[in-house]
């Protein structure tokens, strides 16, 4: 057997300590609480996770701390101003953390001591082997104490780092000189070697079981206890020593090299998962919060939100010198994201309760018209409060059937009294109708020919009672007030041009007793003239009012139309006014 060889196998350190504990989804206590039990077991080992809890521990203070700033910043002070309060926390973080790491350079250098100790313990029975070794002449006699020696050499003890492998190298070097030096008997020797080729071919074969392990990161591991195992046996035949060394040596090698090929593996796997953790992150920073103005966008940014933290978990771990700082800035994206839509519901809400107070305003609006005598202004106002409805924003989900039942209802109501009032209306105005229809023929039976003063005072008492009567259906509104004008125009113009030829007559018969008066003459020219100017003045005031009205409802057509035949009356006058005038002047070129 190849001692050198056998003792020089490689061997695959193991990885770094991983923590099991999920150290960045936790707290600042629950870190503190976390190193506080470390230091209060005295696990001076756990350098590795207390690393981790720093390293998380300073992720959460960091972030705070940054949080702060943009606060300071964010209300008109100046970065530079800003300083970070103390954290009690912290303080009592770094303490613990300054009370291990005197504690474990203190069991460091125990611990060294220790191994040189056992080192030096090592040496010395290294010493006592060599000497019985060289001792031919009772190898033989002291193969007993040699054997305890080894026994005593096996003992597990820690040693300081790179002198294990140089010690066993001399232990077998020892054991192989005195095993060959040993003259024993052949049948005690080969039974030794027996039992020692079959505790070795056991060995081989938990090997070649590690080559089918799924825990490929515990193999080496393993590997290295049947290392230790394998040096541990003494020798075998010297003609089977280098196949059966050179057989476990190759087994070491295709472990080791599937554990390197697995941690390669992943390496690449780690860099896969690196890119798809940053191309999630930058979905993440695409998301513009400033545009979601909606309850509506926010539920599908939310909705894709959740979508990347799924897929986020799914894929595996980064690499370990960015795991962090990736975990960090996706982190801060959702922690932003997820603030952002819980302030804009806050926002929402309030704007909801101030939507609802509006439309509440409303609905009592409505319900203040159910009093209303005058429904159609009722029903006009009803319309621009349905507008104003329309104008308020939304209400909360749990208000708005509510109110919006209420505001309808009461609006309904509304509708139904006019509804009511309508058909009492129509009834009232069949009766007008008819009422009308009585005047309009007593007007028409009235004489073209009778007593001006009376039948003048019975078409004033006529159009009286047209007047008190109420309205008529619309459909026949126009018709019937045509056929009333008509009516009274026929009985004003007949009279009137009896009244105007009366009048002539009588200026007639007044001017010729005025022609042998030329002052008398004179002061009538006057008084005519002046009459003419003012009936003139009237006239041009009403022609010029009538250019202002642009009216079509039909009481604003009937204004119109009185003012018109007003017009026309004193057209007559001034006509009337004129010819007088005209006769006066005729009558004193005469003279």
């Amino acid at each position: 057997m190849n001692t050198n060889e056998e003792m020089t196998a490689p061997l695959e350190q193991a990885l770094p300590e991983i923590p099991a504990a999920n150290y960045h989804a936790m707290g600042k206590n629950e870190l503190v609480d976390e190193l506080q039990k470390i230091v209060d077991e005295g696990d001076m080992t756990a350098h590795r996770t207390v690393a981790a809890i720093k390293a998380a521990f300073y992720v959460v203070h960091n972030k705070e701390v940054y949080d702060r700033m943009t606060a300071f910043v964010e209300a008109g002070n100046s970065p530079d101003a800003f300083a970070a309060p103390a954290d009690p926390v912290e303080a009592q973080f770094k303490d613990l953390l300054a009370l291990f790491r005197d504690r474990r350079n203190a069991y460091l250098e125990a611990d060294e001591q220790k191994r040189l100790e056992n080192l030096a313990a090592k040496n010395a029975i290294l010493d006592q082997l060599r000497v019985i070794a060289e001792d031919i002449d009772n190898v033989g006699v002291n193969f007993s104490k040699f054997h305890q020696l080894q026994q005593d050499f096996k003992v597990k003890a820690d040693l300081p780092a790179g002198s294990e492998n140089d010690l066993w190298k001399m232990y077998q070097t020892v054991s192989e000189t005195f095993y060959d030096r040993l003259k024993m008997n052949k049948e005690l020797r080969d039974l030794d070697f027996k039992k020692n080729l079959e505790a070795k071919k056991l060995i081989i074969e938990r090997a070649q079981a590690l080559l089918e392990d799924k825990d490929i990161i515990a193999t080496v591991g393993k590997l290295q206890t049947l290392h230790g195992e394998w040096r541990e046996i003494g020798p075998v035949a010297k003609d089977l020593r280098e196949e059966i060394w050179n057989e476990f040596k190759t087994l070491s090698t295709a472990i080791n090299r599937r554990h390197q090929e697995f941690f390669e593996a992943r390496k690449a796997e780690e860099n896969v998962n690196k890119e798809a953790k940053e191309a999630l992150i930058a979905e993440l920073e695409a998301i513009d919060i400033e545009t979601l103005k909606t309850v509506g966008a926010w539920d599908k940014a939310g909705k894709q939100v959740l979508d990347i933290q799924t897929r986020w978990r799914a894929v595996g771990p980064a690499p370990r010198k960015v795991s962090t700082q990736l975990y960090s800035r996706y982190r801060e994206l959702c922690d932003k994201f997820f603030a952002a839509k819980s302030e804009f519901y806050n926002s929402l809400r309030e704007q909801y309760a101030e939507n609802l107070k509006k439309k509440i305003a409303l609905c009592e609006k409505v319900e203040a018209l159910l009093d209303e005598t005058d429904h159609r202004k009722a029903m006009d106002t009803v319309t621009e409060l349905r507008a104003e409805w329309k104008e308020v924003g939304p209400v909360s989900r749990r208000h708005s059937d509510e109110v919006w039942k209420r505001f309808s209802d009461a609006a309904q109501k509304v509708y139904d009294s006019k509804k009511r009032a309508d058909g009492e209306r129509k009834s009232a105005e069949q009766a007008n109708l008819q009422i009308k229809r009585e005047i309009l023929e007593s007007i028409k039976a009235l004489p073209l020919d009778g007593d001006q003063k009376e039948v003048m005072a019975e078409v004033r008492a006529l159009q009286a009672r047209w007047q008190e009567t109420g309205h008529v259906p619309y459909s026949v509104k126009d018709k019937l007030n045509t056929e009333y004008r008509e009516a009274c125009d026929n009985l004003y113009n007949t009279y009137g041009q009896r009244s105007r030829n009366e009048r002539t007559a009588r200026f007639n018969s007044r001017l010729e007793n005025m022609k042998g008066d030329p002052r008398r003459v004179n002061r009538e020219r006057d008084r005519l003239v002046w009459a003419l100017e003012q009936k003139e003045a009237e006239l041009h005031t009403i022609n010029n009012n009538l250019g202002f009205f642009n009216v079509k409802s039909s009481a604003g057509s009937s204004l119109v139309k009185d003012i018109e035949r007003r017009a026309e009356r004193i057209k007559t006058d001034i006509e009337q006014l004129r010819e007088k005038i005209a006769a006066i002047d005729a009558a004193e070129k005469e003279s």
